[in-house]
């Protein structure tokens, strides 16, 4: 009989998907086996049709304290010549969960409860929006373990503050409370620690009640449009807009407008 506590909380109300940390003794921190829970979950929620948002947050008093320093001794204490292949290896997991939150075909939010360290703070803004309480605070710690942000930190933090802040805030590891983080644009919200899941919730639901094939489409292609040069995009789009074409969404709603017109017209 499986008694290991479960790490990664998943529930589901209303279309709505709201995926927990569940390691609350160790401020959320990653291990290994909550690594695999979360990409099983993380799967789960992308696919299944029915589930047209997703909110990540943590249990307890942090969002997630970055990496378990217990897997790092770990790694540490393997013998030489498997330290590098074994640090790989766990790069891939590492980059697959972080890949699936960035690439999840449905808008997705962090609602950060508390501190967001390392890659912590790698893993809300690996999605689409971040609404933070009060309370939260984030911080690129990597430089004090001696390690750079491998959770994606170098690719969307730039995006977010600039590259100069950017450098900063991961040559420093400094922590950026709540206010500041609003201020440059590392948050998009806050809001009162008791109303953080159900702003997060209902944020949710605003964004995702749109055509699901329109917002996943959309959101692959302007996903790389920094990337890209614009021709691409552009033929992307042609691409995308053709599929929408075929959609039942699109055609109901095409008929919805036409048949409000009509009956304006013969009022």
């Amino acid at each position: 009989m499986n008694t290991a506590p479960i790490q990664i909380e998943l529930e589901v109300a209303d279309g709505i998907a709201v995926l927990t940390l569940n390691r609350p003794e160790k401020r959320n921190a990653i291990s290994d086996a909550m690594r695999s829970e979360l990409i099983a979950a993380l799967e789960q929620v992308a696919g299944d049709a029915k589930i047209r948002a997703l909110v990540l947050t943590g249990n307890g008093k942090g969002f997630c304290a970055g990496g378990d320093v217990a897997g790092m001794q770990r790694r540490m204490d393997a013998p030489a010549g498997e330290v590098g292949f074994n640090g790989w290896t766990r790069q891939q997991r590492v980059h697959h969960s972080i890949a699936l939150l960035h690439t999840m075909p449905k808008p997705v939010i962090a609602a950060v409860n508390g501190s967001a360290n390392g890659l912590g703070a790698d893993m809300a803004l690996a999605c689409d929006f971040v609404i933070a309480s009060e309370e939260a605070s984030f911080a690129w710690s990597y430089i004090k373990r001696g390690l750079i942000p491998d959770g994606g930190g170098m690719y969307f933090l730039p995006r977010r503050v600039g590259l100069s802040r950017a450098k900063q805030l991961i040559f420093t590891g400094r922590k950026v409370e709540a206010a500041e983080a609003l201020q440059l644009g590392i948050a998009d919200r806050l809001c009162r620690p008791d109303a953080l899941l159900a702003d997060a919730q209902a944020w949710a639901r605003e964004l995702s009640q749109g055509s699901a094939a329109a917002l996943a489409l959309g959101k692959s292609i302007i996903d790389q449009s920094f990337e890209l040069p614009a021709e691409q995009v552009f033929a992307q789009g042609s691409q995308a807009q053709g599929i929408c074409y075929t959609t039942q969404a699109h055609r109901d709603a095409v008929l919805a407008f036409l048949n409000a017109g009509t009956r304006e017209k013969s009022a």
